[in-house]
């Protein structure tokens, strides 16, 4: 067995090693508005939720490479200068469009035209709802905490959700169709994988 010391590593190479071992990942697909109204999506695959009282959700975008200190995304300017964000679900029919707005443009650049997906109002928060991901969770800002200052440096943003949006066909007793959910994630690389494999466990007593 090979062991690595990532005092050792470069960061793609920690970021390697990280994204090929943590599988599969979720994604969410978080939309979020500037302070001037513009609107952003970005897809993100370190995501989960936390707790659920309250309901609290976290993703992670990571700085940009380029510069010394490592530039802050468009997503993460956004959620700090409004303080808002929805993470969309990403099923297996929007799994391309969400990738077309992971690409790297200008800031201001309206994602949701360059993927093709449709932006509807939100109930509670600014930024849009993606119509065609099956559920979406409103969040507003709890707390942003920087791991590293640096290129690859780590942002965890931590939101509470004020508002759940799921397929009515999807929701039975709060329990949700995984197979209508039809929720994609990321593997290492390029690699998305289906959650259509699925096995039943049962904890035990």
């Amino acid at each position: 067995m090979l062991t690595f010391n990532p005092t050792a590593l470069t960061p793609l190479e920690t970021y390697k090693l990280m994204t090929g071992i943590i599988v599969p990942r979720p994604i969410a697909l978080v939309s979020t508005v500037s302070g001037d109204g513009v609107a952003n999506l970005a897809p993100f695959s370190f995501f989960s939720g936390v707790g659920a009282v309250p309901p609290t959700v976290l993703f992670c975008p990571a700085l940009r490479d380029g510069t010394e200190t490592g530039e802050k995304k468009d997503t993460l300017r956004n959620v700090e200068e409004t303080g808002e964000f929805v993470i969309n679900v990403v099923s297996e029919d929007i799994a391309s469009a969400a990738n077309e707005s992971a690409a790297e443009v200008a800031f201001g650049v309206d994602e949701f035209s360059l993927s093709g997906l449709t932006p509807i109002p939100s109930e509670v928060v600014r930024p849009p709802r993606v119509a065609e991901s099956p559920a979406q969770m409103e969040c507003k800002l709890l707390q942003v905490i920087y791991t590293a200052h640096a290129p690859r440096g780590g942002v965890i943003v931590l939101g509470e959700v004020v508002r759940f949006h799921v397929r009515e066909m999807l929701n039975d007793e709060f329990r949700i169709d995984p197979a209508g959910l039809d929720a994609v994630g990321r593997m290492a690389g390029n690699t998305w994988v289906r959650t259509r494999d699925r096995i039943e466990l049962i904890r035990p007593k």
